[in-house]
């Protein structure tokens, strides 16, 4: 936080919302008898024991900017939100807003289920603090934003979960807010509604709307977001540009807790908010001090067989130039350097396959295969081949086996090292929309 932005309590004309040093505490009981206990014990002993949720978050959000908020289960994402809404107070620190919230958080929450969706609406705007007369005027808006027909006029206990959810949304995101907060509500309806959701949210973006996002669509994140913030363990972990967020936030993810650097967790006040690495310069430098174990795009739950006549390891992923990749673009230019070490003299055969997350084998092949002879090697040598392709796939997670095999004249070969699902990389659309249906982007023309 810059000190030229805020000027006492008061915000700059810049700045929507500041957080400044934000700590949030929860007492945590084993049983309900143990709160009535501490309740009415006379010495005031404690029963509890405490559990910071956020622990000195600070940042700003500058007027007009779509921040993404990613962070795993249970890192505190969305007690921040509630308190940027007022929901709850910190324990600790302080935040300010500047200009009319709507949050998309718990949706629904506070109808009540004997009124009209319409009576609903009424009551959810007075909540915002807007009277009678303001809702009845953006009543129309509102009814065909949600678009439940005569259902809009009946009980809302008589709704399906999805008329609910469209109600729901409709009242929240159509008061013309100047801040919008959207937790994990952008997946609600059918296909169609949620095209309508995303449309009056790009809306918002044109008119210089501020929007905090969170999800765990890193799409999302990747396609509407101008900055993100990576929140880990009460945390806040990284803040910058929306690819290196997501990078780490899936390299976080997928690798072993025991890789991770301590120095990423360390209790100081002085915790570091923005933790980079130096891009490896060349395959060499991105190979030396680390194995495939530690890598983000490692997949602790893969499965392994062979003989280890020949050794898989390590692998590292060049997309498009950009050395350790762990997201990529759809067609983008993949590169797969794969270290292999020998203990026995063989002809290899090198092998891969590349899985949806369904465990569709997308395409699969082998050096036997592609008729490409491979020499001998000696036991005691390791050599780093190259697997070059490129990725026309819809966005996504996929899994990848990579394989050596000695070669014996059949397909597969002898299995020195298979290692199925090894390495998991995700897939991110170029565009917001998409321009296809199904697995792959086959590139197709349209003439007349």
């Amino acid at each position: 936080m810059s000190s030229n932005e805020i000027v006492g309590s008061r915000l700059s004309e810049k700045i929507a919302v500041s957080v400044r040093n934000v700590s949030k505490k929860f007492r945590l009981f084993d049983n309900h008898g143990d709160r009535l206990k501490e309740a009415l014990h006379p010495f005031r002993k404690t029963y509890h024991r405490d559990f910071w949720a956020l622990n000195e978050i600070g940042f700003d959000i500058r007027k007009g900017e779509i921040v993404g908020i990613l962070g795993r289960n249970g890192s505190g994402k969305s007690t921040l939100l509630q308190m940027i809404c007022g929901v709850m107070r910190p324990t600790r620190g302080e935040i300010e807003t500047k200009g009319r919230i709507s949050a998309l958080l718990e949706l629904g929450a506070g109808f009540n289920p004997e009124f009209t969706g319409r009576a609903n609406v009424i009551l959810n705007g007075a909540i915002m603090g807007f009277s009678a007369d303001e809702m009845k005027l953006r009543m129309p808006e509102i009814e065909a934003f949600a678009d439940v027909g005569d259902f809009f006029d009946q009980p809302v206990k008589t709704y399906s979960s999805g008329m609910f959810v469209r109600v729901a949304f409709a009242a929240a995101i159509n008061i013309d807010p100047e801040i919008l907060i959207v937790d994990e509500a952008l997946s609600v309806g059918d296909a169609k509604f949620q095209h309508k959701c995303y449309n009056k949210i790009e809306g918002f973006r044109t008119a210089g709307k501020t929007i905090l996002l969170v999800t765990h669509d890193i799409g999302q994140i990747t396609a509407h977001c101008d900055r993100a913030i990576l929140l880990d363990r009460s945390r806040l972990l990284m803040d910058g540009p929306p690819r290196e967020v997501v990078d780490k936030y899936i390299e976080m993810l997928f690798a072993d807790e025991a890789a991770l650097q301590p120095a990423e967790y360390e209790t100081s006040a002085q915790f570091e908010t923005h933790i980079s690495y130096p891009a490896p310069r060349t395959i060499d430098d991105a190979m030396s001090g680390m194995r495939l174990e530690q890598r983000g795009v490692y997949c602790k739950d893969e499965s392994r067989y062979g003989n280890l006549d020949a050794e898989i390891v390590d692998c590292v992923v060049e997309a498009d130039g950009k050395i350790g990749a762990v997201q990529i673009t759809t067609g983008s230019e993949i590169t797969l350097h794969v270290k292999v070490r020998f203990h026995k003299a063989i002809q290899p055969l090198y092998g891969f396959a590349v899985k949806s997350l369904a465990g569709i084998e997308v395409f699969a092949t082998n050096t036997f295969m592609r008729k490409q002879v491979m020499s001998t090697v000696p036991p005691g040598e390791e050599k780093t081949i190259k697997i070059a392709f490129h990725m026309p796939l819809q966005s996504g997670d996929y899994f990848f086996d990579i394989g050596v095999a000695a070669v014996d004249g059949t397909d597969g070969g002898l299995a020195a090292d298979v290692r199925r699902s090894v390495m998991m990389l995700r897939v991110a659309p170029k565009q917001t929309k998409s321009t296809h249906n199904g697995l792959v982007d086959l590139s197709a023309k349209f003439d007349g």
